[in-house]
């Protein structure tokens, strides 16, 4: 296998048959499934570039396509909308919609592309104060938030199912059958994204038939199935869906993969390892307990008594 010269490099693995395959072969092959999810690494620049170019090559085989965005909420969709529609120039988007810092690096590229041709972007994720009040308190802070807030999201907003839960408290160090309220309620949080998420997708098909979806959303939420792909399998049995999830080797001069990278997706796409963020370990915690400071100063709203 050819080296991964430089982080915009990638290499698309077909997770049945271990093999290399094109952007141009891979859309060609999933032209006709309803919905093309692509992990992401948030800020990886080979990513971003790779879901540009699938978002070209799937368009050619099937020209009409759905974005959905986890990078973006559903309380924005407006905005958005404003935006798509010629109201709102780049700017104001980005400060309106709140977008992402790194909108115009990483996302500018698909969202103008779907703007051009008139096609529909979607606000996929879940309401960030919503998200954090939940990680906070539990599942019962919706309750505090207004009517026509909780009217935005799934029926089900809870949904899991138990291997998802292993994985999220496997990530954070804990268990999923003996877990700290704390993690509890992060782990709450997750799945209200998620099944904000798989909602959206799902309400986007029905309003736009005959399109196909390729949403993009950080590959925890997706590989393995899980997460928003298995929320939205639950929600909606019928769609055919498949999964492109990142792997990052250990060494960009000779990238490698073994079967349970296989396993985290339909396909897999190989990426060079980022430089590291901090060589000074304090600095890294600095940064991190800044992180959490920042979500602590976001008020909660309290329920009213009836």
């Amino acid at each position: 296998m050819l080296p991964l010269h430089s982080i915009l490099n990638t290499h698309i693995i077909d997770s049945e048959t271990g093999r290399g395959i094109s952007v141009e072969a891979l859309a060609e092959r999933w032209q006709d499934v309803d919905v093309v999810v692509i992990g992401e690494l948030h800020g990886h620049n080979g990513a971003h570039l790779l879901q540009a170019r699938m978002q070209v090559a799937l368009y050619q085989h099937h020209p009409s396509q759905i974005l959905s965005l986890e990078q973006f909420n559903v309380v924005h969709q407006p905005q958005l909308d404003r935006y798509l529609g010629g109201e709102l120039g780049e700017a104001e988007m980005i400060e309106d919609a709140e977008a992402w810092d790194n909108y115009k690096a990483s996302y500018r590229p698909l969202v103008a592309f779907a703007a051009d041709l008139g096609e529909p972007v979607i606000a996929a994720n879940a309401p960030a104060d919503m998200v954090r009040c939940v990680g906070r308190q539990g599942t019962s802070a919706l309750e505090a938030f207004p009517p026509k807030m909780q009217a935005l999201l799934p029926e089900d907003p809870f949904y899991s199912d138990p291997a998802y839960r292993e994985r999220f408290f496997g990530a954070l160090g804990g268990h999923g059958g003996n877990a700290s309220n704390q993690l509890e309620n992060r782990y709450k949080a997750q799945l209200l994204r998620d099944n904000t998420m798989a909602s959206r997708i799902a309400q986007a098909l029905k309003e736009h038939p005959g399109h196909q979806v390729l949403h993009l959303t950080g590959t925890f939420h997706s590989e393995y199935r899980s997460g928003t792909v298995a929320a939205l399998e639950a929600l909606a049995p019928d769609l055919q869906i498949r999964v492109l999830s990142p792997v990052v080797v250990e060494q960009a001069n000779a990238p490698s993969f073994d079967q349970a990278d296989l396993d985290k997706g339909d396909a897999i796409y190989l990426l060079a390892p980022l430089p590291p963020e901090y060589a000074d370990p304090e600095r890294m915690r600095d940064a991190i307990r800044a992180q959490f400071s920042e979500a602590r100063d976001i008020e909660c709203p309290q329920a009213t008594s009836p």
